[in-house]
């Protein structure tokens, strides 16, 4: 401490004492505060922003360990790279500003406008051109917009001085497109990765209508829906048979099971699934409801002594009378359509269920898992019509619906 100026002592002492007063509680009063206070935090961020451009023109932070002065900043200062970038920027460029800046001091815009107008100054900086900055456009359109469309409007007016700098700039943002898939306990994976604007607006685009809510009793949040959709997007592409192959056939789940697993008899050992820990058996039944079965015959020591003939659990013929008939997700209140909707035996084909129109229902991702391993069930009445049935009340357990059914 004995380093700090006396001038931020006392700075930091006036903050405290101001934190222990009380607040004024009328909204006149409250209003006039907030719009000083904010003024004020304005102007400390300004001066922020000089300090921390002066530290960036030394070595300081290199001798502390730091890689850079934006990486010692965010550390010793508790802030986002991207905050501690932008206090940079503005550093940097207050001089070619001073408009901005004036305008900041005034009340008129707040510092994130300011922080974006210097982002703009060094973009045009760094790009090389020889076309002049306008910071009074820019400032005229900070005082109009918040600061969400002045960001906006910021591209735009990058992109009209410097069209080349901008798709270079774009093109670095696509090639630092990163996914990483790591295993985690229990099977499960975690997902991590960054896209480009582009990329993630491809990303959203697409799961968008796969995460709205599926009915009125859907009580999942988004960040669920978001999850759903994307095994469900992947589910569709792998039943299209559009990826390319892997090993001379398409990607496909490959799931090993005995005949207990597949029967759910008690005592059974779980099912292997390719690149995933053991799934259940009931897992194993909703997978095995539309797919390929291929029989392998094994000795006491686990060796292969025949392999019988792959087949079809649901011909190609009735899964296209199928589609024309149910033409998308029976359950009720869902909109899925058939393409991304697997055949479901409603009396399994493995305890002697016909695959046939009268047995079978097409069902999405979602709603086939709460058949499975929901508790749910789907029963055809003699009119064709689908009555769905909630999982029921146990000692263990309250119901997850009400006792009302739904008729589709």
């Amino acid at each position: 401490m004995s380093d700090v100026s006396e001038s931020v002592l006392l700075l930091v002492a006036g903050i405290e004492e101001f934190c222990a007063a009380p607040i004024r509680e009328t909204g006149p009063e409250l209003t006039a505060d907030l719009r000083e206070l904010a003024r004020g935090r304005n102007l400390l961020d300004l001066k922020f922003s000089q300090m921390a451009a002066a530290f960036a023109a030394t070595d300081e932070f290199d001798r502390e360990g730091s890689y850079s002065p934006i990486h010692w900043i965010r550390k010793n200062c508790h802030m986002t790279g991207g905050a501690a970038a932008d206090r940079v920027a503005v550093g940097e460029q207050v001089a070619h500003v001073s408009e901005t800046v004036a305008a900041m001091a005034g009340g008129q815009i707040g510092f994130p406008h300011l922080a974006l107008i210097a982002r703009e100054a060094q973009a045009l900086v760094e790009s090389g051109g020889n076309k002049q900055f306008d910071e009074t456009r820019l400032l005229d359109k900070a005082r109009q917009f918040s600061v969400g469309r002045f960001r906006n409007f910021c591209h735009h007016y990058r992109h009209s001085v410097d069209p080349k700098g901008y798709s270079t700039r774009e093109a670095e943002a696509a090639q630092a497109r990163a996914l990483n898939l790591t295993p985690g306990e229990g099977g499960m994976l975690w997902i991590r990765g960054v896209l480009d604007p582009e990329g993630g607006a491809v990303l959203q685009t697409a799961l968008e209508p796969l995460a709205k809510r599926k009915g009125k009793d859907d009580d999942r949040k988004l960040d669920r829906r978001l999850a759903d959709g994307l095994v469900e997007m992947a589910n569709n592409a792998l039943d299209r048979g559009t990826l390319p192959q892997r090993g001379g056939q398409r990607p496909h789940l490959q799931v090993t099971t005995t005949l207990e697993t597949l029967l759910q008899r008690c005592g059974a050992p779980a099912a292997d699934l390719e690149l995933s820990l053991p799934i259940s058996a009931a897992a194993v039944a909703r997978l095995a409801c539309d797919c390929n079965v291929t029989r392998l015959l094994l000795n006491a020591d686990s060796q292969v002594i025949d392999v019988g003939r792959t087949t079809r659990k649901i011909p190609g013929s009735t899964r296209r009378a199928l589609n024309v008939r149910d033409r998308g997700c029976r359950w009720p209140g869902c909109d899925r359509p058939a393409s991304y909707t697997s055949g479901h035996h409603l009396k399994h084909w493995i305890r002697g269920g016909s695959t046939d129109l009268r047995n079978l229902v097409l069902l999405c991702h979602r709603h086939h898992w709460m058949v499975h391993e929901g508790g749910w069930q789907i029963v055809r009445t003699d009119d064709d019509r689908y009555v769905t049935v909630p999982p029921q009340m146990d000692i263990f357990r309250q119901p997850a619906r009400g006792p009302d059914t739904d008729v589709a």
